[in-house]
């Protein structure tokens, strides 16, 4: 079955994160989709319970379609420490608590990888386009590199600053949005959902 295409002119992004939101409605600005957030529309923020980035970004994705009545994108994404055995993971929002407070979390793992010489690392996103009657299209990208210490940057949000993609020498906050973008674990899910689902055969 061929993946379903959007032919709508107005798309919610299931996400409560103002960076997330600004950076997928860069992306999106090319096809004169109207974005909205459900941080403005005041949808419920659902527990993440799922075991994959996929099965979060799916409970996001439905959940905001059937309280909205509109389709949604929603993300899900997160950094993969290869020697933490993959950690935070799926839990990469969560390490930063409440406050979300992301210097805590990169502190974290620079502690956790005292003493560690593999400091290889991915960002994983995924990406699922749902329409509230139940139907839904998951992509997924990465992107490659390693840890930094300490943090540089001020673009970006998250673990940019402590994050250098394979390629270059630079941390992720350190790039220009539009760098980033063009390389980006979400870029990388995005082309995927586009030639998918938004672009026209």
């Amino acid at each position: 079955m061929p993946p379903r295409k959007f032919d709508g002119d107005k798309l919610v992004i299931a996400s409560h994160n103002q960076g997330k939101v600004v950076e997928i409605a860069d992306l999106l600005h090319p096809f004169d989709v109207e974005v909205v957030s459900s941080a403005e529309l005041n949808l419920s923020e659902p527990e993440e319970n799922g075991d994959s980035f996929i099965a979060n970004a799916v409970i996001k994705a439905q959940s905001a379609a059937s309280e909205s009545g509109l389709p949604v994108l929603a993300d899900d994404s997160g950094l993969v420490v290869h020697a933490l055995s993959g950690d935070p993971g799926i839990y990469s929002a969560r390490w930063a608590g409440p406050n979300k407070d992301f210097y805590q979390a990169m502190n974290r793992i620079e502690a956790l990888l005292e003493g560690e010489k593999d400091r290889s690392a991915h960002f994983t996103c995924a990406l699922v386009l749902a329409w509230p009657d139940g139907q839904y299209e998951c992509f997924e990208g990465y992107v490659h590199g390693e840890m930094a210490w300490p943090p540089r940057g001020d673009n970006g949000f998250g673990y940019d600053p402590v994050f250098i993609p394979e390629g270059f020498e630079i941390t992720c906050a350190e790039m220009l949005p539009a760098t980033k973008h063009a390389i980006s674990h979400r870029a990388n899910a995005f082309k995927k959902l586009v030639a998918a689902c938004f672009e026209k055969e």
